[in-house]
């Protein structure tokens, strides 16, 4: 299996490489009925999209995307619905010094190993330019949980390189080029990028992410456990190294009377579960977060190797996102709004099926 398909009763499968001609996706299993448009689809895009600032990559692509199946007199059909994308701002050019060359910490060396061939034209089909059909595609599982469970999905930065960020004002999320409601310290951020890019170096980052409004049930024991296939969604997401559900992590530190989410009143007190329990949905917040690497495409001089075993020192050319994990936010808010779209339509399938109307 060549694994360019996720999810279950919701299938999303995408195609295309960062310099092809056309990126795009098939959703099957999308109910019929729900309004969507090109340009709502475009909104989203516009979030992730590359040059909107100096801070990311200046690649401009208009994403103007085409709706080619399962959309008829603007609503969806219940038929696969059919997204295609095309590349307008590619520059191949940029990457011709590095076609026989392995980037350090780059999918370069793994997919050549692999395959015996990669495109190194942007990365190919390594590159983030894939998830920009996975923003499409959340696009409509976001309206489709919003319409018909009021679920709503928020990410954003929480942290990047040492600067540690808060919530704070959720509604400011989209008003810059961070994806943060902790405005006080755009100042701060503003500044550090702009050392960052100079230098030529980069940087990871942290996004949080909850959705509010899940439904209560969600999630199958076992394997079919929400908050594992959460991970994978966002494991998945270009230059992801680490995944948090809840607590995560800190839950190591923290003593089983703290950890535990008492109930008082038929309300929990506390989320440290991320409002999952053996992998299904307890009706709180679900919440994670994820880790981004420090982007490997860099001017700063680096030793490696070519495809013939020889040293070599590679200096990397092009449009480069000096962070980027900042793009993601939009990127985890749409694996998490397809994740638990899939889901709700397996528990109605699995929970519903028998019952007399």
């Amino acid at each position: 299996m060549s694994h360019n398909s996720f999810g279950k009763n919701l299938v999303f499968t995408s195609f295309g490489e960062s310099h092809g001609s056309t990126i795009g996706c098939v959703i099957d299993g999308f109910p019929p009925g729900m309004h969507i448009s090109a340009e709502e689809i475009k909104v989203e895009l516009r979030r992730r999209a590359t040059g909107q600032s100096r801070h990311t990559s200046q690649r401009k692509e208009k994403d103007d995307v085409q709706i080619v199946s399962g959309v008829f007199e603007g609503k969806t059909t219940g038929h696969p619905i059919a997204l295609l994308i095309e590349n307008t701002d590619a520059r191949s050019k940029d990457y011709s010094d590095i076609a026989t060359t392995f980037r350090p910490g780059h999918a370069d060396y793994s997919y050549w190993h692999k395959y015996g061939i990669r495109d190194y034209r942007g990365g190919g089909r390594s590159s983030a330019r894939e998830t920009t059909m996975r923003v499409a595609a959340g696009a409509l599982a976001k309206k489709w949980l919003k319409e018909n469970h009021g679920v709503e999905i928020k990410a954003w930065l929480s942290q990047i390189g040492d600067i540690q960020l808060t919530k704070g004002d959720v509604s400011l999320i989209d008003s810059n080029p961070f994806f943060t409601g902790d405005v006080a310290k755009l100042p701060e951020l503003e500044a550090f990028m702009d050392g960052l890019r100079k230098s030529g170096d980069s940087v990871g980052a942290r996004i949080d992410a909850e959705a509010i409004g899940v439904p209560l049930g969600l999630g199958e024991p076992v394997y079919g456990k929400l908050d594992a296939e959460l991970a994978l969604a966002m494991m998945s997401i270009n230059a992801s190294k680490g995944v948090e559900i809840g607590a995560g992590f800190d839950s190591v530190s923290q003593k089983g009377s703290v950890h535990r989410d008492e109930i008082v009143g038929g309300e929990f007190q506390s989320n440290h579960a991320g409002g999952i329990l053996a992998g299904i949905t307890t009706g709180q917040p679900v919440t994670l977060s994820v880790a981004f690497k420090p982007t490997s495409s860099l001017r700063i001089p680096g030793r490696s190797e070519n495809i013939h075993g020889e040293p070599i020192e590679v200096v990397t050319k092009g449009r480069h996102d000096p962070c980027v994990g900042i793009r993601a936010t939009p990127i985890v808010e749409a694996m998490m709004a397809l994740v638990i779209m899939d889901h709700i339509l397996r528990h109605h399938a699995q929970t519903q099926s028998g019952k007399q109307s």
